[in-house]
């Protein structure tokens, strides 16, 4: 009886190792090989070709990604980006979820309406600002020839303060909808009987969003802010498509800059480099991020 009760059990775990295996072997040659690929890359010259010899330089990348100038401007444009699209969709998001989650009809429709934007591809967003916000757009037309507002055009992606306005203005109206669904989705796992008792207490409005809803969405606060930060740094259509780093890579973001240097300078070591320094500013971030809500109580 032990024996085939032993077997049985062999037979299962070989079952579950079998069950496993193709996924274990997909994450490895798809995730695990690419990233210790890359790793060492970035310690060489490297070029892409059969036959080619590629020389071993140490952390020069490294040092040469601190050293750019373009990389250092489109770092500071990630994080700026970051800093102001990231609590822009926060805020916005709430406020529209709590006044969604206030509505006694018509909520599927707002739904809809805000999420619109989440699910629009990328491409067809950045066409249609960059047709609202170039010299002769839409928006130069209703400033200049209808409101008479000025005289002459606003030159919106011809310079890199003016640009990182369009794209904080993008990242902030196609990220609202995702952040209401998660904020929506938690305020509904909010008990009601909470703001029954208290009303009877005599608490306002502003009291019950402060003592009740934000301590009850903190953990969806939390998931928002760090997967709308990665989300930041992976920014790469709207740049590519609308200004693509012009002018004189003035308006690069990380991805973009990391793509020309792998794909059209052919510098593959510092493109390597370059994406790994940038993973460790984003797990720092998040590490921050956690640190932050951790001393705020937030339950995880």
């Amino acid at each position: 009886m032990r024996i085939n009760v032993s077997k049985k059990i062999n037979r299962d775990r070989i079952e579950i190792v079998l069950l496993f295996l193709p996924g274990l072997i997909f994450f490895f040659l798809f995730t695990v090989f690419p990233i210790i690929k890359l790793f060492i890359m970035s310690f060489f010259e490297y070029n892409i070709g059969l036959n080619i010899e590629n020389r071993f330089i140490g952390l020069e990348n490294y040092l040469n990604v601190f050293s750019d100038q373009s990389s250092r401007i489109a770092i500071s444009n990630t994080l700026y980006y970051a800093l102001i699209t990231v609590p822009g969709q926060i805020i916005l998001g709430l406020i529209v979820a709590v006044l969604i989650n206030s509505l006694s009809k018509g909520k599927l429709v707002y739904r809809i309406v805000y999420y619109l934007p989440v699910i629009t591809s990328w491409v067809i967003v950045s066409v249609l600002f960059r047709y609202i916000f170039q010299n002769e757009g839409y928006l130069n037309y209703i400033l200049v020839e209808v409101l008479k507002f000025s005289d002459k055009s606003i030159r919106w992606l011809d310079t890199r303060e003016t640009s990182m306005i369009v794209y904080s203005i993008i990242g902030i109206w196609k990220g609202v909808g995702w952040s209401m669904t998660v904020f929506l989705a938690a305020l509904t796992a909010i008990p009601k009987e909470l703001y029954e008792a208290s009303e009877v207490d005599g608490s306002g409005k502003i009291k019950q969003f402060l003592y009740i809803t934000i301590p009850g969405i903190r953990g969806s606060i939390l998931f928002s802010v760090v997967m709308l930060t990665i989300g930041a740094f992976n920014t790469f259509t709207p740049v590519k498509l609308i200004t693509d780093g012009k002018p004189l890579h003035q308006t690069e973001f990380v991805l973009t800059w990391m793509y020309k240097n792998a794909f059209e300078f052919r510098n593959m070591g510092y493109a390597a480099a370059l994406s790994f320094l940038v993973a460790v500013v984003i797990s720092v971030i998040t590490i921050i991020q956690f640190k932050f809500f951790d001393d705020s109580g937030v339950e995880k």
